[in-house]
């Protein structure tokens, strides 16, 4: 039973990893088929934990895609880093994004260059990146991969980035597979494009959430959004 749930595990999607991994729900006995549904939990909610669940599946998506986005990867890693091992030096109190910006901010610290409110907001930043990517590689066939990566990268991440950052992904896209082979990456073994759709757009409705939280954690904390690598 152990090797065959494995084996299930292995074939889904990291679309639907992510979400499993979001919506706190757990796999199913290998009779059938789990349907993940988006809704609001009962219990009170880790923003903490949610942020680094859904930034460890990116970080497994990205694997998947090979060195193409290496730039991207090695941001995620570091950030998800420095945030787990504070989370982990006190979870309850390090529970909630508000209450580890909150206490940096006090301190003085927000700003600088390792501080826990930057890796917030990167990966936030990195995640909406990925949200636009998967939205319009499923809406807009006609593009190319190439064309939907830098699209996002502009509406997303350009913005916040020096000049070193922006000419390293630049070069990354000239490295960009086609866009068949992406979704084939993103489906896993066991799915068809209608399948990878209703992942997609399950997803990208969880993380909205999060990503308005810490949208919101901006508005309330003083020039937070200006963080630039």
């Amino acid at each position: 039973m152990e090797r065959k749930r494995k084996e299930m595990e292995k074939a889904k999607s990291g679309l639907r990893l992510t979400m499993e991994e979001l919506c706190l729900c757990s796999p199913g006995d290998g009779e059938e088929e789990t349907q993940v549904q988006v809704k609001v939990q009962e219990q009170p909610r880790s923003s903490t934990m949610d942020l680094l669940s859904v930034s460890k599946q990116l970080l497994h998506v990205l694997d998947e895609i090979g060195p193409t986005l290496l730039v991207l990867r090695q941001d995620i890693q570091q950030n998800v880093q420095r945030l787990q091992d504070l989370h982990e030096r006190d979870s309850s109190k390090y529970a909630s994004l508000m209450a580890i910006v909150t206490e940096e901010v006090e301190q003085g610290t927000a700003k600088k260059t390792k501080s826990c409110t930057r890796a917030i907001i990167w990966l936030s930043r990195s995640i909406s990146f990925s949200k636009y990517l998967l939205e319009k590689l499923l809406k807009a066939p006609e593009s190319s991969l190439e064309e939907i990566v830098e699209e996002a990268y502009a509406k997303t991440l350009k913005p916040w980035h020096g000049w070193i950052s922006s000419a390293a992904y630049k070069v990354a896209t000239k490295l960009i597979p086609e866009r068949e082979v992406l979704i084939a990456l993103l489906m896993g073994n066991c799915q068809d494009f209608e399948d990878l759709a209703e992942d997609a757009k399950m997803l990208t409705h969880a993380v909205q959430p999060l990503l308005e939280e810490i949208d919101a954690i901006s508005v309330r904390v003083s020039n937070f959004t200006s963080v630039y690598y």
